[in-house]
């Protein structure tokens, strides 16, 4: 195997490394492109592969729900922009939705290489088709071009588009309530009061918080209060 240099790795809190990059939109610059929204960045081997195709179909039905919540979706495929069309028709068909995200055309494999998306970080690994493995992360941002969370895929398995939008409320519930969220949390139902925030702020904040340990409390969040409603 080649000796690649190793990207730098990136971790939850990193910067998103910028990039300019050809879409199926056009020309972008990343963090122009983010601007002041949420953004998640999601990367596929290859155009026209059966699982990638059910994703973003999924995807592209969910969009108006990233949307509403501030969150801009692109996707990354290692092939032209030129062949991203008529995967896109495939996909429209499949959803019964347009997709409107802009999907990225990275033959070379650069951006997949800066976000660390390759199987031992080297572009030559790919299989006997010439398709890189281990391409198939996701990559929620914040306003501040923060990395907030990171998921790598095996190609037998698709993601869970729910998960994806579950994950956006918690961390978005988290910045503006100081709150955290237990497990299999979905929105509506209670949260964890921060550790910060000791007893007596929380009887302001959290009117309604109970103590079941000293270190775990909750408290109720609406769904109107969670989305600003």
């Amino acid at each position: 195997m080649a000796n690649v240099p190793r990207a730098p790795p990136l971790r939850l809190g990193s910067t998103a490394p910028n990039f300019k990059a050809e879409t199926t939109l056009g020309l972008i610059d990343f963090h122009e492109w983010i601007g002041d929204n949420w953004a998640i960045l999601f990367s596929h081997p290859e155009d026209y592969t059966p699982v990638c195709t059910t994703e973003l179909a999924a995807l592209a039905k969910y969009e108006p729900e990233f949307a509403k919540r501030g969150v801009k979706l692109i996707g990354l495929s290692a092939n032209t922009v030129e062949t991203h069309g008529g995967w896109i028709n495939d996909i429209d068909e499949i959803a019964g939705c347009a997709l409107s995200f802009p999907i990225i055309g990275d033959k070379d494999r650069k951006i997949a290489f800066a976000y660390d998306m390759l199987d031992h970080q080297d572009t030559t690994n790919v299989d006997s088709r010439g398709i890189a493995f281990t391409i198939r992360s996701v990559f929620v941002i914040d306003p501040k071009k923060t990395i907030r969370l990171i998921l790598s895929y095996p190609a037998s398995t698709g993601r869970n588009t729910a998960e994806l939008l579950r994950v956006v409320d918690s961390l978005q519930a988290s910045d503006k309530h100081r709150v955290t969220t237990p497990v299999n949390w979905n929105p509506g139902e209670d949260v964890i009061v921060h550790p910060s925030v000791k007893n007596d702020e929380a009887k302001t904040l959290f009117p309604e918080f109970r103590i079941v340990k000293p270190y775990l409390r909750y408290t109720p969040l609406s769904k109107d209060v969670l989305f600003g409603s």
